[in-house]
């Protein structure tokens, strides 16, 4: 479900049209999250890393409203519910993007991400299913511990979908951290709500 957002008294009117013009209207940071107690939690709980760490984004990425705007005909709409499309890394190293739904339980979220990899594993292609715009872009690249990070987009597409991906985990005397790069349509994003994102997950990884 979504709603649209009433421009004319929206207080970021002005920064949406300006930005929304641009041939380039994303932008990025990276920061350096901290994931020693989410990864022991994960392995307590027997969920993948990577199933744990997803769900605590898709929470985060639900928990801050502008994170769930989209641009639909030149309109802002607020979704109800953020979904993710994540890059499956395939046996013959190709990769499928997939489609996981938000479920507010891990061990609800785990069974649908378990299905939703093994269907894209097994089946060829990079697209392979319908997609809706009421989600997010996600990616992990666990073997390269990066300090930035871009993205290949078309400029005559139109994408307003949030943008995370997650490097290598670092270990340091037994602390752990990931590097996390969000990229975001400014038309709908500033850097404070970026904060705030980053601020909420890493909340919720120390949980």
């Amino acid at each position: 479900m979504k709603q649209k957002l009433p421009l004319d008294t929206w207080n970021r009117k002005e920064h949406f049209l300006f930005f929304k013009q641009m041939e380039e209207p994303f932008f990025g940071i990276t920061a350096t999250i901290d994931c020693t107690k989410a990864y022991a939690k994960s392995k307590e709980l027997g969920v993948t890393f990577f199933t744990y760490y997803l769900h605590k984004t898709l929470q985060a990425v639900n928990a801050i409203e502008p994170f769930r705007y989209r641009i639909i005909d030149d309109e802002v709409y607020i979704y109800d519910t953020i979904d993710v499309s994540a890059t499956i890394l395939r046996d013959d190293k190709t990769f499928g993007f997939s489609l996981m739904e938000y479920a507010e339980n891990l061990d609800e979220f785990a069974e649908i991400t378990k299905k939703e990899i093994a269907r894209v594993k097994a089946t060829p292609g990079l697209i392979t299913r319908d997609f809706e715009i009421n989600l997010i872009h996600f990616s992990a690249l666990p073997w390269i511990n990066f300090t930035s990070y871009s993205h290949a987009r078309s400029f005559t597409f139109p994408d307003s979908c949030p943008k995370v991906s997650f490097g290598k985990m670092m270990d340091d005397h037994g602390k752990k951290t990931m590097a996390m790069a969000i990229h975001v349509h400014h038309g709908l994003v500033d850097g404070y709500h970026i904060g705030e994102l980053i601020d909420c997950f890493q909340e919720l990884m120390d949980r």
